[in-house]
């Protein structure tokens, strides 16, 4: 399937474990390296995808969750460049883990993400959007606004439990707010070569999802859990690693559907 600019792509995954975070940064970093202008949302209350790249969740005055709640804050004050030239942010902080609760009597609270960003939406070839590990509120603000979603699944032997319920609430989005939400990929990771386990996953992932399950497979690569600590996506940090290359291959992959 094709899609036109810009691409809104929400990670999400409502088991913890699955690479939604690394694969956030890493696909935004390995699209901005593709010369596309590319704005990462961290949605998820645990702050790793801006950790991740570098700032301190600390040391912010303002961050998404000010934007939420606020009716006055706009989302142009808290977008933070990065390192890459390509590659802008729109931080989080623990304050995030109290949105939900705060948006519950707010009228239009699904849609809330989607007007606030409004005012950049059209500066960027990409934005991506990591969910955090729930199906509550903030995902389904991120669902609300994506066009596109992708699915990272650990291929580990619990890996496609909960999947049912994903798709459930998808397909709720899909008929009730957002009839523009497409599956773009699945996306396996943390695969360990060569092994049973992770070969039995993978036949399982593609005896169910077929097509929707991406080519690019992400192998478990230690640089991959190093490069937050350093505040760097993977290409940064050690660009010869099978976690750059993998997440190259995804980006490749990914630019593949635009129009």
């Amino acid at each position: 399937m094709k899609f036109p600019k810009p691409r809104i792509i929400a990670v999400t995954n409502q088991k913890g474990g699955s690479g939604k975070t690394t694969t956030s940064v890493n696909l935004a970093a390995a699209l901005a390296l593709n010369e596309r202008k590319v704005l990462l949302v961290d949605l998820d209350p645990q702050a790793n995808a801006t950790i991740g790249l570098g700032f301190s969740s600390t040391d912010l005055d303002k961050s998404i969750y000010h934007v939420l709640i606020d009716p006055d804050a706009e989302m142009p004050e808290i977008v933070r460049k990065t390192d890459l030239v390509n590659l802008d942010l729109v931080p989080a902080t623990i304050h995030l883990s109290g949105a939900e609760v705060e948006l519950v009597n707010t009228i239009g609270r699904e849609i809330t993400l989607r007007e606030k960003l409004l005012p950049v939406v059209d500066r960027y070839d990409y934005i991506i959007i990591d969910c955090p590990p729930s199906l509550g509120l903030l995902t389904l603000n991120a669902l609300t606004t994506a066009r596109e979603i992708i699915i990272p699944v650990q291929t580990h032997f619990y890996a496609l439990e909960g999947m049912s319920l994903l798709m459930n609430t998808i397909d709720l989005v899909r008929k009730r707010l957002n009839h523009k939400l497409n599956i773009t990929g699945i996306l396996a990771t943390i695969y360990q070569s060569g092994t049973k386990l992770s070969e039995r996953v993978m036949e399982e992932l593609r005896k169910y999802f077929g097509k929707q399950v991406f080519e690019t497979i992400i192998r478990m690569n230690v640089k991959l859990a190093e490069a937050p600590g350093h505040g760097q996506p993977v290409m940064l940090y050690d660009s010869e690693s099978n976690g750059a290359v993998d997440y190259m291959d995804l980006a490749r992959e990914v630019i593949s559907g635009e129009l």
